[in-house]
């Protein structure tokens, strides 16, 4: 065991900084050897008489034998994404699908189709289609295979094989409606401490985010009034002889500071904030997921209460009843493994957030007081060289 004196030390050997320290991790779980890659890249903006949208080319290579072929190239705009979502849920109601971006944007934060947004919109749909592809179960999924191979003309014929809207607002509407009911007579323990979990976790990442937005804001704030405050100190030594080198030199210190926090605000909105407002995401999908394997127990319960009272003969509903409890126990399985599968990523990107987070405030105050101090050092040694020459008869 190695005291914090010691781990504070300018020892060669040890870790000094967040980043070093984060590389001596060892994880238990190694990631096995990938066989799909995905790229999500190109954004092309379309412009018709009816609407204005976006397209991202998303290329595919992969060794797997039920692909013909080794590397495909296909352009998606969001619609196909959203399309792709809902297939997934629709196939694996009680396993976590990844969130997608939403359609519209926090306002006042970037504007729709600035190269910001696109670009934000295109890390998270990369992000997207790559945690699909990890996904031990979804990266299986037929219609993800169609998704990353089809051409536009195919996809768009696939689509309409799909089940309607309507049906589709029907199916969501009888799960609202069964959810409300009441709660689960039979729910597992486990699962009511998931939900319990979940309302905790989704409470702290929302508060979280919202700060976290907050002082993004209020950095940018300040980073603007910074590139003026520099300026204004080069001007004024054009009419201030005696201090100019001086105010030169306060202004030139400012004008670093304002790079330093410029980096500072790029990790923020590059590291810190996607991250949060991901897992903002994926708890209003838990939630969802659990409700959805609320619905599968409470069809179950129904009938087990329906043959409890008589209400129906017995031979009519036994064998339903135990397809019920066949699909209720699949659900429960896919669920358990899919949320230890989600808590390990989770703890694993709040770990690297966090760490990276405090990396860039170390570096950032550094830079600042390392900018400062030369600048005190300089001041000093110029007001030594004009005592000395005072004293000199």
């Amino acid at each position: 065991d190695t005291s914090l004196a010691e781990v504070n030390s300018f020892s060669p050997s040890m870790p000094i900084s967040p980043a070093s320290m984060i590389n001596q991790y060892k994880f238990e779980d190694e990631p096995e050897i990938r066989d799909l890659f995905i790229t999500v890249d190109d954004p092309e903006s379309h412009i018709t008489a009816i609407e204005t949208f976006i397209t991202y080319r998303v290329v595919t290579k992969t060794s797997r034998g039920e692909f013909d072929s080794s590397e495909y190239e296909v352009r998606r705009r969001y619609q196909d994404f959203l399309w792709l979502k809902s297939k997934l849920e629709e196939a694996h109601p009680t396993l976590i699908i990844p969130p997608l971006p939403e359609k519209f944007i926090m306002k006042g934060m970037v504007e729709r189709f600035s190269d910001e947004f696109i670009e934000t919109r295109r890390k998270a749909l990369h992000k997207f289609l790559n945690r699909i592809a990890d996904h031990p179960t979804l990266t299986f999924n037929e219609d993800f295979k169609i998704f990353l191979t089809a051409q536009a003309w195919e996809l768009s014929s696939h689509k309409k094989q799909g089940p309607s809207l309507l049906s589709r607002m029907g199916q969501t509407v009888r799960a609202v409606a069964s959810s409300v009911r009441g709660g689960v007579k039979n729910r597992p323990e486990m699962f009511t401490e998931m939900n319990d979990y979940m309302e905790t976790f989704s409470q702290k990442i929302n508060v979280l985010d919202k700060i976290a937005h907050r002082i993004y804001k209020e950095e940018k704030e300040y980073f603007n009034e910074m590139k003026e405050y520099g300026p204004i100190h080069t001007l004024w030594s054009a009419s201030e002889e005696d201090i100019a080198d001086s105010l030169k030199g306060v202004a030139s210190c400012i004008d670093k500071c304002c790079k330093a926090t410029e980096k500072r605000m790029a990790g923020l909105s590059e590291n810190l904030l996607p991250i949060l407002h991901e897992y903002v995401l994926y708890s209003e999908i838990l939630m969802g997921v659990l409700k959805r394997r609320d619905q599968i127990q409470g069809e179950l319960d129904s009938k087990v209460d329906a043959l409890a009272n008589k209400r129906t003969e017995k031979d009519l509903f036994s064998e339903e009843i135990g397809k019920l409890e066949d699909k209720v126990e699949c659900a429960n399985n896919a669920l358990k493994a899919d949320w230890d599968r989600w808590k390990q990523n989770m703890h694993c990107d709040m770990r690297s957030t966090f760490t990276n987070v405090a990396e860039n405030n170390l570096r950032y105050y550094e830079e600042c007081l390392a900018t400062w101090e030369s600048f005190l050092a300089s001041q000093t040694a110029n007001l030594h060289v004009e005592e000395d020459s005072e004293d000199r008869p």
